[in-house]
């Protein structure tokens, strides 16, 4: 088998997001003939761990581990939380008004430590992996991110040995949609734009979840050197999806549906996905129905941000809220398919065309009718129509969401309310891993 080194920050027992688009190439990859090799913190800071994911690990797999020194201790400090407390996901807020350390804190965060928090651990990791390499070669790399310091070090490999590169982005670098939030000096976003060329210009491949964040990556290089860029390197950027297992739908056993009108929501639910107008067109809803407000249950299942608790509870809401805090990845996997319907809430940002998260393949694996929330005419409302596999409506489009609400609840009295879900195959993490494996066996016959 030829081997590939796979440089990942999140990696079991880390659990969250994060992990899944690696955790599941790598369960699958050997049956395309590569052999991975992880590279990841032996201590890393993670959000949640998960216990469940160590189902996916291959046996005997190669794990390489060394200690990463992270300014997680400092920062806790500023913001006055314990040692062992975590650290949220993305920029969700559990106050109003955040006290002026926080502030302080996301400034020196987006200032100083460029382009992350790990970025300590770029010089060593270098080091650490030549030397491992030079001793057991492998015939290509892939760094995933973020965090793009992942990048870096696959980039400083680069330099020392020319081995082939892939550079995979989950989410963009300077286009993500808590950028602005870093509060960046001219210098600061100078240095971060420099270093994401850097690595777009370096690597070989690039991967991205996304359609249009693939063209978004192809943009930026193409505009720091348009007279270079032709249509080989062009061809570099490559676009694998998101996707699901259908091992983690087939081993849940027999699921019995919930008897309430649940509308779901999976993972974090930060300000950025908060949908104003889909609280109030429920509350609309509940005023003129008295049957749906009695069959009605929201569930969110993870953190949920301060700002979308208060306009729940604005709207009148809160009696039909069932929120629960956090589950295994085994666990979600089952509510997925109790629910009625599950919610998509496109993050409403500047990216949001872009937008295509892990769980929105998993609530089409899941069979249960999506209601999706989001810009129109972005690669989620083109999925949605492409399969079948549920109603789209635009962020401020009440009219729609309305109509595509009590379309769903209708069924559900009819008890006829169901996916269809038509051609998801393409997005299962086996036939999206022989895809990255066409890439791998390209850039390495080189």
């Amino acid at each position: 088998m030829k081997k590939v080194l796979i440089i990942t920050y999140y990696w079991p027992p880390s659990g969250g997001a994060g992990v899944q688009r690696w955790l599941k190439f790598t369960k699958y990859l050997r049956e395309f003939g590569w052999e991975p090799i992880i590279y990841t913190p032996e201590n890393p800071e993670s959000p949640i761990n998960d216990a469940s994911l160590a189902k996916d690990v291959p046996e005997g797999l190669t794990v390489l581990k060394t200690t990463i020194w992270e300014p997680y201790l400092f920062y806790k400090r500023l913001i006055g939380q314990k040692k062992t407390d975590k650290i949220n996901a993305a920029f969700l807020t559990e106050s109003k008004k955040p006290k002026r350390m926080e502030k302080l804190a996301v400034w020196i965060r987006g200032n100083f430590f460029i382009p992350d928090a790990r970025v300590f651990w770029v010089k060593p990791s270098i080091e650490y992996l030549v030397n491992y390499l030079q001793k057991n070669p492998v015939d290509a790399i892939i760094s995933t991110g973020p965090p793009h310091s992942m990048h870096l070090i696959a980039d400083g490999i680069k330099k020392k040995i020319n081995i082939p590169w892939i550079a995979d982005f989950r989410d963009p670098w300077t286009e993500i949609d808590f950028y602005s939030k870093l509060m960046l000096t001219p210098m600061a976003d100078s240095k971060h734009k420099k270093l994401e060329l850097k690595v777009l210009h370096n690597a070989d491949v690039v991967t991205c979840v996304g359609q249009n964040w693939m063209e978004n990556l192809e943009a930026i290089l193409k505009k720091d050197s348009p007279e270079k860029f032709t249509p080989q390197v062009q061809a570099k950027f490559k676009f694998i999806s998101n996707g699901y297992d259908p091992d983690d739908y087939a081993n849940t056993g027999e699921v019995k549906m919930d008897k309430k009108f649940t509308m779901a929501h999976i993972g974090t639910l930060d300000k950025s996905r908060n949908q104003p107008v889909l609280w109030k067109t429920l509350a609309e809803i509940i005023k003129k129905n008295l049957g749906f407000a009695a069959d009605l249950e929201i569930k969110l299942v993870g953190k949920v941000d301060i700002f979308v608790q208060d306009d729940i509870e604005k709207n009148g809401l809160t009696p039909y809220l069932n929120k629960i805090s956090y589950l295994s990845h085994h666990d979600v996997t089952i509510v997925q398919k109790q629910a009625q319907v599950l919610m998509l809430l496109i993050n409403n940002t500047p990216n949001a065309k872009g937008i295509t998260t892990g769980k929105f393949f998993e609530y089409m694996a899941a069979r249960r009718p999506i209601l999706c929330i989001g810009i129109p005419d972005g690669d989620a409302e083109k999925i949605i129509n492409e399969t079948h596999a549920g109603l789209f409506a635009g962020f401020d489009d009440a009219t729609a969401m309305e109509k595509n609400i009590l379309y769903f609840y209708n069924k559900y009295k009819e008890g006829k309310l169901a996916s269809e879900g038509v051609n998801i195959e393409k997005y299962s993490r086996k036939m999206l891993t022989g895809e990255l494996s066409n890439v791998l066996n390209t850039i390495s016959s080189r």
